[in-house]
């Protein structure tokens, strides 16, 4: 797995992350009846810094940093091999019990996390793993779990190896296969800025291959370096690595672009064997890039197409507002060449939460809706962005067009049908459009409802009398505002959710509703 770990980059309005795991394991707490109290664990991301110099090994490796309680990852998972070790934590082979699949699993000691960017870092690259799971070219992300000593993430494990280790074992490799492997990449680009995210540090070595199969795909793994993109924010900090890095970010005033620039790097290497800005040391790195030549002329570049010398002239071109974009790039005539549409994503992750919604029953969908509501800027950046991409007219609402160019655009091959499907979830309120919080409500990661105070703060929105009880009324009273029900309904609604048959709901009834279905989801998409 990839190790890096990125240079500071506060976040201020961070929020406590779920810590996910499968259903037939999780651990529920007790809450006495009949009114539950309110979660023991909030606002983790809010906590204070660890000192770095005063403070002891135990109370640092004993401090909360996912904001949820402690779950013993030994007796989910059986873990074995070390695969690689980096600057904070250990990857090592792990093993599922219930289900005996094989993950990677990246431990984090606590006590190495001295700083609150340090923290921040973790938990962020956790929100944006969660965010993007579910894309062809990125790793998909298990769960995150903390125990007293460690962070642990566990995600899909990719026993391929590095992209340039194949390449150079197969001895040869031609334009039309090096155009196959670069569309992988790109792909993860446009997947990251069209879900709101800037990578920020993209080489070779953050791309494996899923398995040692020939055709298997690239997966993009590590994004310690990641942030959700603020619109309109000029981003300062100096971050990635040297041959990859875009002249702006030397400049310390950059945004998404520099992901374009460091593909194009890699796309030079690939045709070259070489990075383009070459030096002895960093600092005249940075000064060849600055310098601003770019060598298409000297071997082996008489030889290479003028197709793809066009495609490295536009990726590297030095004004950021005149660089191809990635979706751009996808269209350039030289990414086609030998290549199908089948290389391009096929289902993105927001396609698998919208399938998720379209079954849920209309308690839940407004109970949705009401916790996407109270959710925190930080936690809903990315798919802000992505509503914004999907509005073209900036009208505040998104069409049954705009739905269909947007899913497109992220390589959907879903029918008119389907699509309509969709759009019929979506829209809560049946205007024929989808605004943003019903896009919000539809596409949100299903991890988050894991977070108590949500789920606590949707159960208060139906309990208007605070007896820690939904009742019949108050459930009509709820979906009436919103138009979303009549007598049947509710009785659907009591009948699938009161199992214990006394005419309500109350708070661990309400909590079982809303997660059920979502992790044996998760688990059946990946299974396909």
């Amino acid at each position: 797995m990839g190790q890096c770990f990125g240079k500071p980059h506060n976040n201020p309005n961070n929020n406590s992350i779920p810590i996910t795991h499968d259903a037939e394991t999780e651990i529920v707490p007790y809450y006495p009846q009949p009114r539950p109290p309110r979660p023991p664990y909030r606002g983790g991301l809010n906590s204070d810094p660890i000192p770095s110099s005063s403070s002891s090994s135990s109370s640092s490796s004993s401090r909360i940093i996912l904001g949820q309680p402690y779950i013993d990852i030994t007796s989910l998972y059986t873990l074995g091999k070390i695969l690689g070790k980096g600057q904070f934590g250990v990857t090592r082979l792990c093993t599922e019990k219930r289900t005996g699949r094989e993950y990677a699993c990246k431990s984090i000691p606590k006590r190495k996390l001295t700083r609150r960017n340090e923290i921040e870092d973790v938990r962020r690259e956790i929100m944006i793993l969660q965010h993007l799971t579910g894309q062809p070219n990125i790793v998909d992300f298990k769960g995150a779990y903390e125990d007293s000593q460690n962070v642990h993430l566990v995600m899909e494990l990719c026993l391929g190896g590095e992209l340039f280790d194949r390449i150079t074992a197969k001895g040869n490799y031609s334009e039309s296969e090096a155009a196959s492997i670069f569309r992988q990449i790109v792909n993860v680009v446009h997947a990251c800025h069209f879900m709101g995210v800037m990578h920020r540090d993209l080489k070779p070595e953050n791309f494996l291959l899923a398995s040692k199969h020939p055709k298997a795909p690239l997966k993009a793994t590590d994004f310690g370096l990641s942030v959700f993109i603020e619109e309109g924010k000029v981003y300062k900090d100096i971050v990635g690595s040297a041959y990859y890095v875009a002249p702006e970010v030397l400049k310390r005033n950059y945004g998404k672009e520099i992901d374009v620039w460091s593909a194009g790097i890699i796309l030079y290497i690939l045709l070259s064997g070489v990075p383009p800005f070459w030096a002895e040391n960093e600092k005249a790195i940075f000064d060849a890039i600055l310098g601003g030549h770019l060598d298409l002329e000297s071997a082996p570049w008489p030889s290479i197409s003028s197709a793809a010398k066009d495609l490295i002239r536009k990726m590297l071109n030095y004004d950021p507002k005149k660089r191809l974009t990635a979706s751009e790039a996808l269209e350039h005539p030289w990414m086609k060449e030998g290549g199908e549409a089948a290389d391009r994503p096929i289902d993105s992750a927001v396609l698998i939460r919208m399938k998720q919604f379209r079954a849920m029953n209309k308690m839940k969908k407004l109970a949705l809706k009401v916790i996407a509501e109270n959710l925190s800027e930080e936690e809903i950046k990315g798919l802000k962005q992505m509503f914004n991409n999907m509005d073209t007219d900036r009208s505040g609402t998104i069409t049954y067009d705009e739905l269909k160019s947007g899913l497109n655009k992220l390589g959907s091959k879903l029918s008119e049908h389907e699509i309509k499907q969709l759009m019929d979830a979506a829209d809560v309120d049946q205007s024929g459009t989808i605004d943003y919080q019903e896009f919000i409500t539809a596409t949100i990661n299903r991890h988050k409802l894991e977070k108590e105070e949500h789920l606590y703060k949707a159960f208060e929105y139906f309990d208007k009398d605070n007896s820690g009880y939904i009742t019949r009324d108050e459930l009509r009273q709820a979906l009436t505002e919103y138009q979303m029900g009549d007598e049947k309904t509710i009785d659907e609604v009591i009948d699938d959710v009161d199992t214990d048959n006394d005419g309500r709901i109350n708070y661990q009834e309400f909590v079982a509703m809303m997660r059920k279905g979502t992790l044996d989801h998760d688990d059946k998409e990946k299974q396909r």
